[in-house]
């Protein structure tokens, strides 16, 4: 029997997604460390950097305070906010000692706002080890006690932890997978950039970043990325080029984020950094950089090119072969998508929505390719190195 040329060239879509399964499946857990902070537990810094979070600061600090830890200060940078952001951080933990509130000094000249106020957290920061994080996230109460498990069985320098994502919009829904899941396939999972040691294999999550201060120091701190627009990727990839150990592990139980709440949100926030971030992962080579510019858009593609091929066969603007391969790579591609919105914990229907979602991706990533260095960030803009 002779399977037909459409079906063969659906194939790819029925293959690839499981190979990337298969590298999300070498992962490591933060649930399979400890929940009981070590006897010589190191004294820990918690550093939010925070510039207009209104919405989320209060949440964030009395998360955070409620941590199971026993050796631990909390340090919010108000970076030059203008909502109450700094007043609200110091209303959430008013009778908590271990909080601390302080402003950013002016920002200077080459220097990207988020690790400013990094910055401007470790100089007051008291800790052997510091966690940097952003103020819409939440921790678990044993986050810190596990990580710090985690940090110490792997002698880690630097730890990155990555969280669960709340998503509770339609847009949320449709395009947070579609981008995740771009990420999913360059990087698997977390052994593999664990592993790796090659520095343009490294990957981390600025959400959630346990530092050594003794490494930090050495290497410059936030100093040595203050003008790059992916400042966690360009940490962990100096530190690695540096031989020091850097290792990325999940958390879903003890970290969640809510990253963007709204379509214009997600399009700027994911614009802002992507094609920054992305040239740090290519080759270094000048035609790698045209290639990223020409390439970007078109990652996404594999999740709506099967849906305008069944809707130009079926409407008989293409020849019927289009709709047999189109229908063929959509349905193989709603199996894989089933699975991972089974994962993000939102409703099975939204497998169906795939193809949107990565339209919208594929407009994201065309826009930070045609931005390029230029970043537009919380009324400010950079130019990144």
């Amino acid at each position: 029997m002779t399977v037909p040329t459409p079906l063969l060239f659906a194939l790819p879509w029925l293959v690839l997604p499981g190979l990337v399964l298969w590298r999300l499946s070498r992962s490591t857990f933060l649930r399979d460390e400890p929940n009981t902070p070590p006897d010589d537990a190191p004294f820990v810094s918690v550093i939010c950097p925070a510039r207009d979070e209104a919405r989320h600061i209060d949440a964030f600090v009395r998360a955070a305070l409620a941590s199971t830890y026993p050796r631990f200060e909390l340090i919010v940078v108000d970076d030059h906010s203008t909502d109450g952001t700094g007043m609200m951080a110091r209303a959430a933990g008013a009778d908590d000692p271990r909080l601390v509130v302080v402003d950013a000094p002016p920002l200077p000249i080459g220097w990207f706002g988020k690790q400013w106020a990094c910055h401007a957290g470790a100089l007051r920061a008291r800790g052997d080890v510091m966690l940097f994080t952003d103020a819409d996230t939440r921790h678990g109460p044993e986050l810190l006690v596990r990580g710090i498990n985690a940090m110490r069985r792997r002698q880690s320098d630097l730890l990155s932890i990555a969280g669960r994502q709340e998503l509770g919009s339609f847009w949320e829904r449709v395009v947070q997978p579609a981008i995740f899941a771009t990420l999913f396939s360059t990087f698997g999972g977390t052994e593999a950039v664990s592993d790796s040691q090659r520095p343009r294999e490294k990957i981390a999550n600025g959400q959630c970043l346990l530092v050594r201060r003794d490494a930090y120091d050495a290497l410059g701190g936030h100093a040595a990325v203050r003008a790059f627009a992916a400042e966690d990727l360009m940490l962990a990839q100096q530190w690695c080029a540096a031989g020091k150990r850097v290792h990325l592990v999940a958390g879903l139980e003890y970290l969640s984020t809510r990253m963007y709440a709204s379509l214009g949100e997600i399009i700027d926030g994911w614009a802002k950094n992507t094609f920054a971030a992305g040239k740090y992962v290519m080759p270094d080579h000048p035609a790698a950089l045209w290639l990223l510019r020409l390439g970007m858009p078109l990652g996404p593609a594999t999740g709506w090119i099967p849906v305008l091929a069944l809707a130009l066969g079926i409407a008989g603007v293409a020849p019927a072969s289009w709709a047999l391969f189109g229908g063929a790579a959509y349905g193989a591609s709603v199996l894989y998508w089933l699975i991972i919105v089974r994962l993000t914990e939102i409703p099975l229907g939204y497998a169906l929505l795939h193809p949107l979602g990565a339209m919208v991706a594929s407009y994201i990533y065309a826009k930070a390719a045609w931005n390029g260095d230029r970043v537009k960030w919380k009324a400010r803009s950079y130019t990144a190195k």
